[in-house]
C-alpha cells in the first residue's frame, strides 16, 4: 500500500514538473492563459502576446501573421502590361512636286510629302496661298475649307471628303505628320473650283479665282 502511495506521489511530482518547465512565471486567468509582459522572446512569445499555459498558442498571434503574409503579397505591384502603346506616324517619303498658282510658282515651309502614292500639302500653307479660310477641330478632326461660295470637309483619317454636302470617296485620308496637317491636294483644289493641270515632270498648276 506505502509502494502504491510513494508511486503515486512520484508521478505526480512529474507531471507538475515538467508543466512548470514548459511554462513561464505570471499569473493565469480564468481561461489559463495571459499576456506575455517580460522576457518574452525567451519563452519564444511577442511582447505582449496572449497564451496558454498548457501548451495551447494564441489564436490572435497566427491571424497577425498570417493578415501580414497576406498583406505583404497582395501589396506586390505588378508590371505586367503597365506600359503605354506607343503612337507612331504615318510612313510617308518627300514629294518632289512643284506647283503653280496662278502662273506663279508656290513656296511650302513644310515640303509636300506622297502618303499612299497620293501628293499631300500643307493645310494652312495651302489655304493661305490659295486666298482661302479654314477651320479645324481638333477633337472630331474635321476641317472646313472655304473660298467664296465652295466648300470642301475634310476628316482626319477619313477617306471621305464633301463638297457643299456632297460626299465623295478620296484615295487617301488628311494625316498629322509631325504636327502639321496635310490634305490631298487634288481633293482640295476640286472642293474650291480651282482648275488644276499636270505633266510628267512633277510640275502642277493650278488656276483659282
Amino acid at each position: 500500500m506505502k509502494k502504491k502511495l510513494l508511486l503515486s506521489s512520484f508521478l505526480l511530482m512529474f507531471v507538475l514538473s515538467s508543466t512548470v518547465a514548459s511554462a513561464h512565471p505570471g499569473r493565469t486567468d480564468a481561461k489559463g492563459g495571459h499576456t506575455c509582459r517580460t522576457n518574452c522572446a525567451k519563452w519564444g512569445l511577442e511582447q505582449g502576446e496572449y497564451h496558454y499555459h498548457n501548451g495551447g498558442s494564441s489564436s490572435s498571434s497566427s491571424s497577425k501573421k498570417s493578415s501580414s503574409s497576406s498583406s505583404k503579397s497582395s501589396t506586390k505591384p505588378s508590371t505586367k502590361g503597365s506600359s503605354a502603346p506607343k503612337s507612331t506616324e504615318p510612313t510617308y517619303k518627300k514629294s518632289k512636286l512643284t506647283v503653280f498658282i496662278n502662273g506663279e510658282k508656290a513656296s511650302f515651309d513644310s515640303g509636300l510629302i506622297i502618303y499612299q502614292n497620293t501628293n499631300l500639302v500643307p493645310l494652312r500653307e495651302i489655304a493661305d496661298l490659295l486666298g482661302a479660310t479654314f477651320s479645324y477641330d481638333a477633337k472630331s478632326g474635321v476641317i472646313i475649307v472655304s473660298k467664296n461660295s465652295n466648300t470642301v470637309t475634310f476628316t482626319i483619317g477619313s477617306k471621305k471628303v464633301y463638297y457643299i454636302g456632297e460626299a465623295e470617296t478620296m484615295n487617301v485620308a488628311p494625316v498629322v505628320v509631325k504636327g502639321v496637317t496635310y490634305v490631298p491636294l487634288q481633293s482640295l483644289v476640286k472642293g474650291l473650283g480651282a482648275s488644276l493641270k499636270s505633266d510628267d515632270s512633277n510640275k502642277l498648276s493650278i488656276t483659282i479665282k
